[in-house]
């Protein structure tokens, strides 16, 4: 992203996400549908067929059966849809109002404000994720479903979050499972699996050593926190936690709430998510605690697909007035379309947009954006690039600063990997046209 750091350490800072990125590859559903034609049935020869012939009774009934058949059959339809099930949840889109959510998926506008903990009706964002019933989360469901030493994939899923969740290295994932980094995981599958269960239990059904050695606390839960998510980042057992706190799996926490805790802190939990050193260089040790607490609440949101983070990206640059094809360009190079992308350098989501990036970003487009929301995220992406494109000489300088720097470039000209990186995002912008 922009900044005018030093340009070697500015050059370094763009660290890219190697296999943890890669490894962010969310859960798809493959489907088929197959549709054949009607076979026809072998006849009499067509002339035959066209040969008049006389009216007798037999078969004038005969024809009247014909045509009652023709007519019931034009009254049932060819094909039956199946009703879908209700919606467990759903993500605000702009333009939604709570009570036209309520309308929509038939629930009382009380009952979402209670679910969701909010403090007003009136008070819901772009990219909130809001349960619409009680007990129906997929993923507790598939959590419990799945036997001791195993766990079942639902949507959203991605091998680096569940390796976070379960408390095993991503490698030690892959091996068990026979996967790569680039492997792609779908809802349904089965993946072995060790550590610390979604109900927070080892396959043998203990609790891990180093929660039951770790001192008690307190946790704070600040906005998109999950009882899971604080539960496996503690090295807790979600049961554990509930009956710590007086809790029900169906309990709604919120921003401020304090919960008793065990287990390791946050920042000792999530330190192995993103390293600390990348091409040699090693960031500083605040960078690199901030980047891993953004790749820990990342991991416990339920975020949008990479197929559906580009389709927000397409979605915002049309809005914005930016090349669509041009922005997600710079995203396909930055992340894949992981929004779970967190670097060494904190360059956070998609878009891979550093904190002060974010900060002129939110200036940009005169609103505070958080990055860690896949919307704003876009947003403050394309806002840059729309920035730097309007004060270039040129489009392949536009794209130089938003990896280099603007001020970089301007005083020292583009360095080799940018040139590398200019390369790769023309490319990516011409498949994207």
């Amino acid at each position: 992203m922009t900044d005018s750091a030093t340009p070697r350490v500015r050059q370094m800072a763009r660290a890219r996400q190697g296999a943890v990125a890669a490894a962010a590859i969310p859960a798809v559903v493959l489907t088929s549908l197959a549709s054949t034609a009607p076979a026809l049935a072998a006849g009499p020869a067509m002339s035959s067929v066209l040969a008049p012939k006389a009216a007798t009774g037999a078969r004038i009934a005969a024809a009247q059966d014909r045509i009652a058949a023709h007519l019931v059959a034009a009254r049932v339809p060819s094909r039956v849809t199946v009703a879908a099930a209700a919606a467990t949840s759903v993500v605000v889109k702009s333009g939604d109002t709570l009570s036209g959510i309520a309308k929509k998926h038939g629930v009382g506008v009380a009952s979402l404000v209670k679910l969701n903990g909010l403090a007003s009706a009136d008070r819901i964002h772009v990219g909130q994720r809001l349960t619409l019933r009680a007990g129906s989360s997929a993923r507790t469901a598939a959590a419990a479903a799945a036997p001791a030493g195993t766990y079942t994939v639902v949507r959203g899923d991605t091998l680096s979050g569940i390796a976070a969740r379960r408390g095993m290295a991503l490698g030690s994932l892959l091996q068990a499972n026979g996967l790569k980094a680039t492997s792609t995981i779908y809802p349904g599958q089965k993946l072995k699996v060790s550590g610390a269960s979604a109900a927070g239990r080892t396959s043998g059904g203990k609790a891990p050593a180093a929660a039951a050695a770790a001192p008690a606390g307190t946790y704070t839960v600040v906005r998109g926190d999950t009882l899971s998510g604080i539960a496996a980042r503690r090295g807790m057992a979600l049961g554990s936690l509930l009956q710590a706190n007086g809790l029900k799996a169906t309990s709604t926490i919120y921003p401020g709430q304090k919960l008793k805790v065990s287990g390791a802190s946050a920042n000792t939990a999530s330190s192995q998510l993103v390293p600390s050193t990348f091409l040699h260089y090693t960031y500083p040790a605040a960078t690199v605690s901030s980047a891993n607490r953004n790749k820990a609440i990342l991991l416990s949101r339920n975020l949008p697909s990479r197929a559906e983070m580009k389709s927000i990206i397409a979605a915002t640059a049309r809005k914005m007035g930016v090349n669509p094809a041009l922005a997600l360009a710079h995203a396909y190079q930055e992340s894949g379309f992981s929004m779970s992308a967190v670097s060494p350098a904190n360059a956070i989501g998609a878009m891979q947009v550093i904190p002060s990036s974010g900060e002129w970003a939110s200036q940009l487009v005169g609103r505070r954006l958080d990055l860690l929301n896949p919307y704003d995220n876009a947003t403050a992406g394309v806002a840059i690039i729309r920035a730097l494109q309007r004060t270039s000489a040129t489009e392949q300088i536009g794209i130089a600063s938003y990896y280099q720097g603007q001020a970089s470039v301007r005083k020292y000209g583009m360095f080799s990997d940018t040139k590398r990186y200019v390369a790769n995002v023309l490319a990516h912008k011409k498949a994207f046209s």
